[in-house]
């Protein structure tokens, strides 16, 4: 008969906080039901890291940690952004395997015990994948489009429909850490990494409260450090659509010439064409300008070598401490 382990092994949850004072004392209970009838079996932690939240967010979980000794506050200096908040939690964490969820609850805690049970049979990796979700028609069809074009473009296979709700094992994690990229795309770095990867397909709820952290402007320019971070496609295409325009402007040279040769009675003298052939070819080099300054622009952050983010304070149960990264 094979004996059981003596020693429990270490799962913690990581939880980027941004203005969510209205759903941390509902997700943190749910969480703790959800992972109760296997505290037997595991060491759960839960690690909240305020990303500079302007409401009540910081007061309710220093009340959270004061009555709960498992629950480990990070507050961040500012508001560093949500991919940030995530990194700072996979910096600090210190567990055998990390679930990593968004606090709207619309990722369902219940969803980790199926995350648990692949990381048991040996995958190192285990990514809640959407099956449907509740969202308004218009975020539905442009993460559909972003989707679709990511894995077009992208060196390496994202998984479509995924979001930062995943499992890690903690090798992964001590893999991450060496990744310190500012323009960060996690669920991209995860897939770039390797190692056993699954997928636990589950039904994506409504927000329980508050209002969405990725408008319309934080979503394009997430989607551009998903796209430009995992591909030089973009730098190809420019190649390819200067071939193009040289070739359609020399046929239509050739048209020009051959009018003037064989037809110079049709030829109408006017100035539209050229103007409008000026407009489109400046338009296409300003594309081309604003692309590669997106490259130039991210390699200029990178070369500062920078802090990913700052540390205000680390609280606790029992204790409070500062520290920098």
């Amino acid at each position: 008969m094979p004996t059981e382990p003596t020693t429990r092994r270490r799962v913690a949850f990581v939880f980027p906080i941004y203005n969510e004072e209205a759903n941390i004392d509902l997700l943190h209970r749910t969480v703790d039901e959800v992972t109760a009838p296997l505290a037997g079996r595991y060491d759960f932690s839960f690690l909240y890291v305020d990303d500079g939240s302007r409401d009540a967010s910081l007061e309710r979980l220093t009340e959270l940690s004061a009555r709960d000794a498992r629950v480990t506050v990070v507050e961040l200096s500012r508001n560093f952004g949500h991919q940030m908040a995530v990194t700072a939690g996979l910096d600090l964490v210190d567990a055998d395997a990390v679930v990593v969820m968004d606090s709207d609850l619309q990722d369902p805690p219940r969803v980790a015990l199926e995350l648990l049970e692949k990381w048991e049979e040996g995958y190192e990796v285990v990514y809640a994948q959407r099956r449907s979700r509740r969202d308004p028609p218009f975020k539905r069809y442009t993460a559909s489009a972003f989707y679709w074009f990511l894995r077009k473009m992208a060196a390496v296979d994202i998984p479509k429909n995924t979001g930062d709700f995943r499992l890690i094992d903690r090798k992964v994690v001590d893999e991450l850490r060496k990744y310190r990229e500012r323009d960060r795309f996690l669920r991209g770095l995860v897939s770039y990494v390797g190692f056993r990867q699954t997928a636990v397909l589950f039904d994506r709820d409504k927000r329980h409260a508050g209002v969405t952290g990725y408008p319309l402007t934080k979503m394009l320019r997430f989607a551009a450090d998903g796209i430009l971070g995992f591909s030089t496609t973009p730098l190809r295409m420019i190649t390819r659509m200067g071939y193009l325009i040289s070739l359609l402007s020399f046929l239509g040279v050739l048209y020009v010439i051959g009018v003037k040769v064989f037809a110079p009675e049709t030829a109408v003298p006017g100035w539209a064409f050229i103007t409008i052939a000026m407009f489109f070819l400046g338009g296409i080099q300003i594309i081309m300008l604003g692309v590669l300054g997106s490259y130039i622009g991210r390699t200029y952050s990178q070369v500062q070598n920078r802090p990913l983010y700052t540390v205000a304070s680390v609280r606790t149960g029992a204790v409070d401490r500062s520290a920098v990264r």
